[in-house]
């Protein structure tokens, strides 16, 4: 890997979500700590393997789109050969709701957001479980409240509490909802936070973006480890043959 740290934004579809002011966030700040990103309007990128694995990081703000399989083999590839992998709200975990293996790499899918937009909400900090949440207190949204559909593997970093709005979920017990964790893929690192509805979101919850920034380069910094600590993917690409 040279000096340079790639990373590859990807921007698109559901426009409601502005993907372009998202990105244009996360690259800013990112190159703030010394990346070069790329945004990228097309998912055809994707079909380059050997331009995916020269990076450090692919971030997804795609939403409700579709995806040619192939493509996603190849992400998939490059994720568990350590590139991370990081987005938030529906850009990341509402992406392609028909590809199971994108679902399986990011973790969780959305399935609702009951009441919509302008529900306020506390998230809760789960204390101790990352460096990526250390110092941060509780603090409150008005946005949508996520409900998902969740990887139980996931390592939870912070979580909100269902219901708030009555709907048909409110005969079940009170739940508490991951809104943001890590995970891995392969030698892959993935960071998740469900904010992000509207990209101001993180102007007006300064510790959502305080959050996704860290996330960002916990997720990126996965590169680096993985080849200092001369990690190999030969047992998760056999074990890929078979299906």
């Amino acid at each position: 890997m040279g000096l340079e740290k790639k990373v590859l934004i990807l921007q698109g579809g559901w426009d409601g979500h502005e993907p372009q002011l998202t990105s244009k966030r996360f690259a800013g700040l990112l190159e703030k700590k010394g990346y070069t990103c790329t945004i990228s309007d097309t998912l055809d990128v994707l079909g380059d393997l050997d331009m995916l694995m020269e990076l450090e990081l692919v971030v997804a703000c795609w939403t409700m789109g579709q995806i040619d399989n192939e493509y996603v083999k190849n992400l998939s590839k490059a994720v568990g050969a350590g590139v991370g992998l990081a987005g938030c709200h529906g850009g990341m975990c509402d992406s392609f709701r028909d590809n199971t293996e994108w679902q399986f790499m990011t973790g969780g899918q959305w399935v609702s957001h009951p009441g919509g937009d302008g529900v306020e909400y506390l998230v809760n900090i789960n204390k101790g479980s990352s460096p990526i949440v250390e110092g941060m207190e509780d603090f409150k949204v008005i946005s949508e409240h996520y409900y998902l559909h969740i990887d139980p593997a996931i390592e939870v970093l912070a979580t909100t509490r269902f219901p708030i709005v009555n709907y048909y979920h409110v005969s079940n017990k009170p739940v508490e909802m991951p809104v943001a964790w890590t995970k891995f893929w392969g030698n892959g690192r993935v960071f998740y936070t469900s904010l992000g509805h509207h990209d101001d979101v993180f102007d007006k919850s300064p510790n959502a973006e305080i959050m996704m920034e860290r996330g960002l380069l916990w997720a990126a910094e996965g590169k680096q480890y993985t080849l200092t600590h001369g990690l190999t993917t030969d047992k998760f690409e056999n074990q890929a043959k078979m299906y």
